[in-house]
């Protein structure tokens, strides 16, 4: 077989001068370039195989179908009758195993029984019996792939994972912003009209439940009194100083900012899918870590744009957050099994298909992928793709670019 000569991994050996000595780019690319030109093309477009004045044309026909094999056969330049011919075609595929074709009689050519699945990688070995002689014929028909030796990969930073099963799941995105919960708000106003004597707190200061935050001289019985904090909080407001006249006034603001509400407005397309419990995960710019939560209640009222407001508590004992900042939630809406999955950073463009890049011992050949849902960083793979499979993740561009210099083309 016909050894892949890996472009990439030869200008990264030089680079890091391990001193191997391999075909240079150039060479590789021309050879491959000049093995293409010499295949001799038959009037189906397919390409001819000979022996002495026997000859076959074996096209992949796709028109209208999938990818099969069609065979015209002659002798001499002139058409053989197909009932005359017995044939057989094997596909070696890398890493998949064998496919075993046989043919049937179609018209005027012998058409295969299977279809010629992508991608269209494989060592073809054809077999045709005529007239008591047995003819055969066997040649390299690759695609998409490329060798790069274990130790070079490494060193690119390519890193792999196996093909399994994952749960998925389906979460909605939805915008809101922090607000305070109910009674997280005290005001604190004297008891008897008096004099401020004492003042214990100011303005962004603590306080605990308890707490004396100051001492005032009623102005009737000139007795003094004590102001107790009801709640622990911050001081968020402060229209009071000492010697000052209560007056009957709001003197402190205290606000307990142990616990943050994000509120959530989803819109009535989406109102069916959310129910009360439902976990949701908060986004606040500048953390990168998202708040884990749950729907705990709903407002009754709903916005000027129509949306229901959902509500989920979330944790600021480290008072890291603060109310008015604009958040967006990932509310869980569905969890479930895929058979294959892929992550999402694998995947590349060939041709006009989906790809990644399985990878079988030190070679890397194109996996032709339809996909399915997508969750995070993982995408459902309906086909194209087996379990158990090795596969490239990281850094899977730098095979593409490998792929594509050394001129690995789509031939039929």
């Amino acid at each position: 077989m016909m050894k892949l000569k890996s472009i990439a991994a030869v200008i990264a050996l030089t680079q890091i001068g391990l001193g191997l000595s391999m075909y240079s780019p150039v060479t590789c690319a021309q050879n491959n370039v000049e093995a293409v030109q010499k295949v001799e093309k038959g009037p189906n477009n397919g390409r001819m195989l000979r022996n002495g004045d026997f000859a076959i044309e074996l096209a992949i026909f796709e028109t209208g179908v999938p990818p099969e094999f069609r065979v015209f056969v002659t002798k001499a330049g002139s058409a053989i009758n197909p009932n005359d011919v017995d044939l057989n075609v094997k596909l070696s595929r890398l890493g998949d195993g064998t496919d075993n074709i046989n043919f049937y009689v179609e018209n005027n050519y012998l058409r295969g029984d299977m279809e010629i699945y992508e991608p269209h990688s494989f060592l073809v070995t054809v077999t045709a019996k005529y007239k008591g002689k047995t003819y055969q014929w066997s040649y390299d028909n690759y695609e998409g792939r490329t060798q790069i030796a274990d130790v070079m990969a490494e060193s690119m930073g390519i890193e792999t994972e196996i093909i399994a099963s994952r749960e998925m799941e389906e979460r909605l995105k939805v915008y809101g912003e922090l607000t305070l919960p109910p009674n997280a708000i005290r005001n604190i106003s004297a008891r008897f009209p008096g004099e401020i004597k004492s003042l214990n707190t100011e303005l962004g200061k603590p306080v605990k439940e308890g707490q004396v935050l100051m001492t005032i001289e009623a102005n009737e019985s000139l007795q003094l009194y004590k102001v107790i904090a009801p709640i622990d909080g911050v001081v968020t407001s402060q229209n009071v100083g000492i010697g000052e006249q209560s007056s009957g006034r709001t003197l402190l603001t205290i606000t307990n900012t142990k616990k943050l509400v994000a509120e959530l407005n989803v819109y009535p397309m989406d109102q069916g899918k959310i129910t009360l419990g439902t976990e949701v995960d908060i986004h606040i710019p500048g953390f990168k870590d998202a708040v884990k939560t749950s729907l705990s209640d709903t407002l009754y009222q709903l916005t000027s744009e129509q949306a229901k407001v959902y509500r989920a508590v979330i944790d600021n004992s480290d008072n890291q957050f603060s109310q008015g900042q604009f958040v967006t939630g990932q509310v869980l809406v569905d969890s479930y099994t895929v058979d294959i999955a892929v992550k999402a950073e694998s995947l590349q463009g060939f041709r006009d298909f989906t790809v990644v890049y399985g990878k079988f011992e030190d070679q890397y050949e194109v996996r032709m992928l339809e996909l399915g849902r997508k969750s995070g960083q993982w995408v459902e793979v309906l086909s194209g793709i087996p379990l158990g499979t090795e596969y490239v993740t990281t850094n899977s561009y730098i095979i593409k670019a490998d792929i594509e210099k050394s001129g690995a083309s789509h031939d039929h």
